[in-house]
């Protein structure tokens, strides 16, 4: 009877022994939640490829190690740039045009790392359309979205072949996807082939694609960009650099991983068709930081170039600093062999 009542009290302990361990688990997780700095990130659009090293980042807890909780948000009406702007949220992903057209307009938005290292948009129509360079936009129909920049891009491109804009037909197609655009009266709209060109090539639909780098060298921005706002790399630096190292993380992994890193994307986000993401991913892969030193790495000579484009077709008015747009000061040394 003693054997058996020994045993018993030895069992109670041992449970006793996992409640505290357990309980001292648990308030350390908390601990350690508590501990870390909360902040948000707001995407541009949708997620999509251009965002799965921030989702690798928040899934691999590279965040987590540089000490932050970071809460990854969608845009809404208001748009990730106003949210970071007005300090309601303090990242976001951006592009070069915006931010220079805010800064022109005294909003204090800072490029911290270009995502995509050259533009890979242009414009795209359906192979039978026929529209093979600038000069076939003549007669046909372009669907946009209603921002000057596209009438300034679009006479830009058919100036190299002494094409007439009033030949064309601009049309706000509002937010049409491009195969919706192309089944009706829209010969062609402007993608980023790495989402849209790639769907293409799933559909077995061919297209005809002009990328906007291959008839201007001043069309090579950045888009997307990672941006910020000044107050925050004034009163908060660290957290900057912190974020930024983790994403550089995050995005480096895509890179090297990209089939791991678009099942990332996938987990996080489960109503994107599979397929796509993956062969998306591998596309991205290397343009991510192409012929860049490191990830994220940007050019002045890349925004002044833009930005005399810019004012030059009436797109910008107003002085703009382009060393103040953006920064590499919070992307990781790299060390030199």
């Amino acid at each position: 009877m003693k054997k058996w009542l020994l045993i018993l009290m030895a069992a109670l302990l041992t449970l006793v022994g996992c409640s505290e361990k357990e309980e001292t688990k648990d308030t350390k997780d908390k601990n350690d939640a508590n501990a870390l700095k909360k902040v948000s990130v707001v995407l541009d659009w949708t997620p999509n490829t251009n965002h799965t090293g921030l989702y690798v980042a928040e899934k691999l807890g590279y965040f987590k190690e540089q000490g932050l909780d970071v809460e990854i948000l969608l845009p809404g009406e208001t748009g990730a740039d106003q949210l970071v702007a007005s300090g309601k949220a303090q990242f976001g992903v951006s592009y070069q045009e915006g931010i220079t057209q805010a800064r022109v307009q005294d909003v204090p938005l800072v490029s911290i790392a270009a995502i995509i290292q050259h533009n890979t948009s242009g414009f795209a129509s359906i192979a039978s359309k026929g529209i093979k360079s600038p000069k076939d936009f003549e007669g046909k129909t372009y669907g946009g979205w209603g921002a000057p920049v596209e009438q300034a891009v679009l006479q830009s491109l058919m100036q190299t072949e002494n094409a007439d804009i009033n030949k064309l037909d601009i049309v706000n197609a509002g937010d049409l996807d491009f195969f919706t655009m192309m089944q009706k009266d829209i010969d062609f709209a402007w993608i980023y082939y790495a989402w849209t060109g790639i769907e293409a090539e799933l559909r077995g639909e061919k297209l005809n694609m002009l990328y906007l780098t291959d008839y201007s060298d001043q069309l090579d921005y950045y888009t997307p960009v990672l941006a910020t706002n000044e107050k925050m790399i004034k009163d908060d630096p660290d957290t900057v650099k912190a974020f930024v190292a983790a994403t550089t993380k995050g995005y480096e992994y895509a890179i090297s991983h990209p089939s791991e890193a678009a099942d990332i994307l996938l987990e996080a986000v489960p109503d994107l068709d599979k397929e796509l993401v993956h062969k998306s991913q591998e596309w991205l892969a290397d343009k991510y930081q192409d012929d860049a030193t490191q990830w994220g790495e940007q050019k002045l000579t890349v925004w002044e170039n833009y930005a005399k484009w810019m004012a030059s077709n009436k797109v910008l008015e107003g002085e703009f600093n382009a060393e103040q747009a953006f920064t590499n000061d919070f992307l990781p040394k790299k060390e030199t062999k």
